[in-house]
């Protein structure tokens, strides 16, 4: 017998897989389709990792068995090979970013090709490749075209070290998450797009999703959709107002100041002289802190008094205006005013720089000495008119008394879409003297990046293509004057919002893709990725399918019907993986020491799919050893076997225990409960181990083991490849269909009948199936512990649900 040898086996069958293609999705099969799809990666120096193969094991394990069922799967993969950290690796590395993307592409292509995963190869897309950010740019061009892209001068995140400006999530503790250098705010002129004009549509079609609620509820959370009003204080000495939105109109009595935000273009105007060296200080510091660092609720807040007052509309009082960096002046109208006795930012804000406190909201209708911020229900106090009023039956009374204006707020801003970098896509517009903005025709699709020796960024605000004249100056489209071309380049999100698209048709050069084939595939049936992307890549990517949508590129409201996340693997200290830890585990090396097979299997044994779980390197000798006894067994077994044995009849204890396994398995494939079908092959193995030897012999112990072969197929498909064959099967086992198991064969004989007493579990017993009803109640009230609960009671009713349940109403 020859020992198992993956070193040998797995190269042999992904070399067949490569030259007979047998994962090919087939366009306008007859077969029900299924669209699986994996978060497709960004292909970084470090090479592919094992939270990567995670989740490409998963839905790997999860296509054969789709294949095997006579689904035609469409599995593709491709690269997210665009953006700044290709950038930044190709400078420390002094090469140009394609050469770095392409090494580091074919890097990514050759591990996941060891690991086996049967991807449709022919669909392969990049978006660096000018075919595929063509149409990234024709998109832009429909967007622009809809007024959903405009150019406008913001503060933006920027950072002085990458010379770029960063998305608000770049951005942590107020520095750059790439090279860690502090971020600062600066005004640029930068290209938007108006991902609020669908805030509504983004939220209402959440409920059309099969997602995780907690993905949901983020997505929920980042758009921020409140109602409430808007309401105007007058400022002591101004002619001009401030006007606030607020959600809590009912708390405005117990306004006892106002802030504004440090951007807030209305405060140089009120700014008193005393104070006009403090704010401008303040305003400096705040400029160098990220929004999420500013929002945070754990910080420490800060302020400085204006020197002004506003007038509260409610009672006529005087209230101090502070500046402060928790308001932000992208939520509402960057003021608002302080309600310090219910709402625990206020309240903190309010202690420290000793405010008053008046409480409006009492639970019970009385006054008391807050401790800390009231932000329950309950009724008016010190309110005038309005005392002894509900909470929310006063808001609409109290806001007519104001002339207060009802109105929906958004937390979600416009889409900073520019960046000032070479590695992106080009923004395809022109800047004409005389024209304007003019788009690029879409016939001159794509705008190439020019092939230059110096990339790095420039440091002034532009990006590196703004210094290549012969790029830069061109001929207006419309005039034929003399023009320039935009410089700045598109986020790395842009060509990650609509690649499952391009997958469903990816050689076409006339069209983005077929409107047929667009409507055999789409939308994408299953999506799996890391929860990392839970806001920005999937809002985005909605967001662009919705536009495509209203323009009837897309006949779905929604790409992603089914939405599945993998948990992070941890090292084996548990915690995140990292460089500076040094608890990184590489796959190739685990796949050079036990296989690729063995890897992917501990990979989905090593708990549930969506938890994090450290990585064992025992886990992983496991599973080795798991797969050696596979391979003992079906070797004994092939040698066994006569050439012209056919299929022998399997009964008894092994024919039980075989149809289980099958039933248990497909139905935890299904679900993607991976790891306890692992643990039931284990106990199938075992178990089968045990028998009498007699039980299975020749055409017998074939069709025996090639069944088990076929189920343990889509996790570990090498092995698995090598024994069927030499089973005397010339067909691959990846074509062949999945076992069909026999209900009667996988009923219990027994099942737990659960015991209730007034509804309270107290008991379980082991019963027949066949049960009568009489029988399983009687069984129930001498069940152990459970006459206790009926001694000295009357019996009011006798409740049976067949199957599951007997409970006991007493008195």
């Amino acid at each position: 017998m020859t020992k198992y040898d993956p070193a040998k086996i797995e190269p042999k069958w992904q070399q067949i897989w490569e030259k007979e293609k047998p994962f090919a999705a087939v366009d306008f099969s007859d077969k029900e389709k299924v669209y699986v799809l994996d978060m497709f990666p960004y292909p970084s120096g470090d090479g592919l990792h094992v939270g990567h193969a995670e989740g490409y094991t998963a839905t790997d394990i999860y296509c054969r068995y789709l294949r095997a069922q006579g689904k035609n799967v469409l599995h593709p993969m491709g690269w997210d090979a665009f953006g700044l950290p290709a950038e930044n690796y190709a400078i420390k590395k002094k090469k140009h970013p394609r050469e770095v993307t392409a090494m580091n592409v074919d890097r990514f292509r050759k591990q996941i090709k060891k690991l086996g995963f049967s991807y449709d190869w022919d669909r392969e897309v990049n978006t660096t490749d000018p075919d595929y950010y063509k149409w990234t740019q024709w998109i832009f061009l429909q967007l622009f075209k809809k007024g959903l892209a405009y150019e406008d001068n913001i503060p933006i995140n920027w950072c002085p070290s990458c010379k770029t400006g960063l998305a608000n999530e770049e951005v942590v503790g107020g520095e750059c998450e790439r090279c860690h250098a502090k971020v600062v705010k600066k005004d640029m002129k930068q290209w938007i797009l108006r991902i609020t004009d669908y805030a509504d549509r983004l939220l209402k079609d959440l409920d059309l999703l099969d997602w995780p609620e907690k993905i949901k509820e983020m997505q929920r959370n980042w758009i921020g959709r409140s109602e409430g009003y808007e309401i105007d204080f007058d400022i002591k000495g101004h002619e001009q107002g401030l006007r606030v939105y607020t959600t809590r109109v009912d708390t405005l009595f117990g306004a006892t100041f106002m802030v504004l935000a440090p951007e807030h273009p209305f405060l140089k105007e009120i700014v008193t002289a005393e104070q006009k060296d403090a704010v401008a200080k303040y305003q400096q510091e705040a400029a160098n802190k990220s929004d999420l660092e500013r929002e945070s609720l754990e910080k420490e807040k800060t302020g400085v008094f204006t020197g002004a007052y506003a007038i509260n509309p409610a009672n006529n009082e005087e209230i101090p205006i502070w500046v402060s960096d928790y308001v932000m002046m992208n939520y509402g109208s960057g003021a608002i005013m302080a309600v310090p006795a219910h709402d625990e930012r206020d309240f903190a804000f309010a202690k420290k720089y000793d405010l008053p406190i008046v409480e409006v909201i009492s639970p019970d209708g009385q006054l008391h000495d807050l401790a800390e911020a009231y932000i329950g229900a309950g009724k008016l106090v010190n309110s005038g008119d309005f005392d002894g009023l509900d909470a929310s039956e006063s808001m609409p009374k109290i806001a007519a008394k104001v002339d207060g204006k009802k109105t929906t707020n958004y937390k979600l801003r416009d889409w900073v879409f520019s960046r000032q970098r070479y590695w992106g896509e080009p923004i395809p517009i022109i800047h004409c003297p005389s024209c304007g903005v003019v788009p690029v025709p879409e016939q001159d699709l794509p705008v190439e990046l020019p092939d230059v020796e110096e990339y790095e960024p420039t440091g002034t605000g532009e990006s590196p293509l703004a210094a290549i004249d012969d790029w830069v100056k061109t001929k207006c489209p419309e005039c034929g004057g003399e023009a320039k071309r935009e410089t700045n380049t598109m986020p790395q999100w842009a060509g990650s919002c609509w690649y499952y698209l391009r997958y469903i048709d990816p050689k076409n050069t006339d069209e983005i893709f077929t409107k047929k084939k667009m409507q055999y595939w789409c939308p994408v049936d299953t999506y799996v990725g890391g929860a990392e992307h839970a806001v920005l890549h999937l809002l985005y990517a909605r967001f662009w399918h919705k536009v495509l949508y209203d323009i009837k590129i897309v006949d779905h409201p929604e790409p992603f019907l089914k939405l599945l996340n993998q948990g992070m693997i941890l090292g084996p200290d548990g915690v995140k993986m990292s460089k500076s830890r040094g608890n990184v585990i590489n796959p190739d090396d685990v796949v050079k020491e036990h296989g690729a097979d063995a890897f992917r299997m501990y990979e989905m044994f090593m708990g549930p799919l969506a938890d994090a779980k450290p990585w064992d390197t025992k886990g992983i000798v496991g599973t080795r050893r798991f797969l050696e006894k596979v391979w003992d067994t079906g070797s004994k077994v092939a040698g066994q076997i006569q050439a012209d044995s056919g299929p022998g009849e399997i009964t008894g204890e092994a024919a039980v225990l075989l149809n289980k396994t099958v039933k248990k398995v497909g139905e935890d494939i299904a679900s993607f409960r991976f790891n306890t079908a692992i643990a039931a092959m284990m106990t199938f193995l075992n178990e089968s181990l045990q028998m009498e030897a007699d039980e299975l012999t020749g055409a017998t112990a074939k069709e025996y083991w090639g069944t088990f072969l076929q189920i343990l197929a889509p996790f570990a498909p090498h092995i698995c490849e090598e024994l069927w064959s030499q089973f005397g099967n010339s067909e691959s086992i990846a074509k062949k269909p999945w076992p069909k198991f026999d209900p009667a064969l996988v009923k219990d004989e027994t099942f737990e009948l659960v015991v209730q007493v007034n509804g309270k579990v107290r008991g379980k017993v082991e019963v027949a199936q066949d049960i009568a009803e009489a029988e399983a109640i009687k069984t129930a009230k001498t069940a152990e512990n459970v006459s206790k609960w009926l001694e000295g009671k009357e019996t009011v009713k006798e409740i049976y649900v067949p199957g599951r349940l007997v409970n006991i109403v007493v008195k």
